[in-house]
């Protein structure tokens, strides 16, 4: 079958894609050999699918229903596929091959690497589905089970590494666009303070939210598509709190309700308050510069509006 990204991948992948990247074009050809490779029988690719990889439902050999997962090398499909092996199914989607097939490398050049193999969940039904209150019971305790101490040695970005990537970037932002400066200033004020003692340093999934929880057939709710990182709780937490952004801005209350729902969430789960705030500060802003750097202004927007209530 002909495996074309779906329109939500393409225009994402295009945002972020650096000058020379071709794994769009190549993707048909990695999906194909992906299959091939593993003798899989091909039922459809899901749309629309993410925004960052291509996914087909697919059966094994044994016909087993089973998701292939396909990722540029810049996703880093390679510590995904190392902390869904190291969770072993716990609050994570199973990994069903502990590395790719012979031949094709963890994160080559050529894409050929990012391909995973995982059990079939049920795409189409997240924790979105559920009242919004019950959805944030149910996603934070999802969460609470990938938190565990790391392996030693690990293969694992820090937070401070990832967030000093993007520090960088946002100053860059901050040079050029006087109206996000103060803004701007005050997350990466927040990043240094926070960094200074971290409470813990445990294996977090990274980029968490209502959408990357679904239902499966093994456990009630399962968490897919982690970005993995290495650092303290409240990072974690932080991008669940802004979940429906754009519900919490339309509302008339939406101020009232976020700092509810910080209170809330930092008791359920045992992190700092003022922590919890300071990295949602920080992960909004970020995320509120990247989108109007990449040509989203409305996403931009509706970021950084956020960003003023905490």
């Amino acid at each position: 079958m002909a495996f074309e990204p779906p329109q939500r991948l393409v225009r994402a992948l295009g945002e972020s894609a650096p000058d020379g990247d071709d794994w769009l074009e190549k993707l048909p050809e990695l999906a194909r050999q992906a299959v091939a490779q593993r003798e899989l029988s091909v039922e459809r690719v899901q749309v629309p699918g993410g925004r960052s990889s291509l996914v087909v439902l697919v059966r094994t050999a044994d016909g087993t229903p089973a998701v292939l997962k396909l990722a540029p090398p810049r996703a880093r499909p390679g510590s995904e596929r190392a902390a869904l092996a190291y969770w072993g199914g716990r609050g994570a989607v199973q990994l069903l091959e502990p590395g790719p097939p012979s031949g094709a490398g963890e994160e080559d050049a050529s894409g050929a690497g990012g391909a995973l193999l995982l059990e079939r969940l049920h795409p189409d039904v997240s924790v979105r589905s559920l009242p919004e209150a019950k959805a944030l019971l149910e996603a934070a305790g999802t969460l609470r089970r990938l938190w565990i101490e790391p392996p030693g040695p690990h293969p694992f970005e820090t937070v401070a590494e990832r967030t000093g990537r993007q520090a960088r970037a946002m100053r860059a932002s901050a040079d050029t666009d006087a109206a996000v400066a103060p803004l701007v200033d005050a997350a990466l004020t927040a990043r240094e303070e926070l960094l200074a003692a971290p409470p813990e340093h445990l294996l977090l999934h990274g980029t968490f939210r209502q959408s990357k929880v679904l239902a499966g057939e093994r456990m009630p709710w399962l968490a897919v598509g982690p970005d993995p990182v290495v650092g303290e709780c409240a990072f974690d937490l932080a991008r669940l709190v802004r979940d429906r952004v754009e519900d919490l801005i339309a509302s008339p209350s939406g101020a009232a309700t976020t700092r509810r729902r910080i209170k809330r969430l930092a008791e359920s789960l045992e992190v700092d308050q003022e922590r919890l705030r300071g990295w949602t500060l920080f992960r909004a802003v970020e995320s509120g510069v990247r989108a109007g750097r990449v040509g989203r202004p409305q996403d931009a927007e509706l970021l950084l509006e956020f960003a003023t209530w905490l």
